[in-house]
């Protein structure tokens, strides 16, 4: 039987460093997400520390914050009962990656970090950040101390891997992932994910736009499948945009994570 979800895709006007107002922003639009009817938030590229940090990336600091920008985000009132993505760097294994977060009530899901890395034009990525070699593969990341007391968990999954619910399964891609050859969709698309997200820090440029809008209709065509995508905005303060998608389940409420299938 066919039923309906739906997704909130959120684009914030984050600013490099900005913890407490890139925390304000982020929490008031997951409230805004929930009272939509949401059951899945989908936040920018970076957006807790704001993608233009330059070499402030490679400062433990950084990092350390942003898990405590995250130990907030996992106890506040607004982040129950909705599927939360947000974008932060994650050391592991001394190693930087540029990371999305999937939690749920309190609950760590997937850390998935950025397999193709944007090295053209303004990006410099490769500086910062390296990319997760192993396709279709995840291990242990052991959480920090103030994240542990909250979830329970000592460790949580990282790499790539897509979340299955009991009706559906959603993978995630990050930027530039939907823009090289062998994007994580194709694959994902075949071994029978539904949804896909794509948590994007791109920047503005003259009639990109068809670009992307050409590339998510050819994903969509190919594999027949639900994709959202969004965008860092420096216009706006907050805009949170809905969709309502048919799957063929309805999202549950209890949550697996998986490796995508070999």
């Amino acid at each position: 039987m066919q039923r309906k979800i739906t997704l909130a895709c959120c684009a914030l006007n984050q600013w490099a460093l900005d913890f407490k107002g890139n925390l304000r922003r982020i929490k008031e639009s997951i409230a805004i997400a929930r009272d939509k009817g949401a059951c899945y938030r989908l936040g920018p590229e970076l957006e807790i520390t704001g993608y233009g940090c330059g070499d402030h990336f490679l400062e433990n600091d950084t990092i350390l914050h942003s898990f405590q920008v995250l130990e907030e985000l996992l106890c506040a009132p607004e982040t129950q009962g909705i599927i939360c993505d947000v974008g932060m760097p994650v050391m592991h294994k001394n190693i930087r990656y540029n990371c999305r977060i999937i939690f749920y009530n309190k609950r760590v899901l997937l850390i998935r970090p950025k397999l193709y890395l944007a090295l053209t034009g303004n990006y410099r990525e490769c500086r910062w950040f390296s990319p997760w070699p192993k396709l279709r593969y995840t291990e242990d990341h052991s959480l920090p101390q103030n994240i542990v007391q909250i979830t329970g968990q000592m460790v949580a999954p990282f790499g790539d891997g897509v979340i299955a619910t009991m009706d559906t399964c959603f993978g995630s891609e990050i930027c530039q992932e939907l823009f090289v050859s062998n994007s994580p969709h194709v694959a994902m698309g075949l071994d029978g994910v539904e949804v896909f997200t794509n948590g994007s820090g791109s920047h503005h440029q003259l009639r990109k736009l068809h670009t992307r809008v050409d590339l998510i209709k050819s994903a969509t065509a190919k594999i027949n499948r639900g994709y959202r995508r969004n965008e860092n905005i420096l216009n706006y303060s907050l805009a949170v945009c809905t969709c309502t998608l048919t799957c063929w389940g309805a999202m549950e409420r209890e949550c697996t994570t998986m490796a995508a299938a070999s």
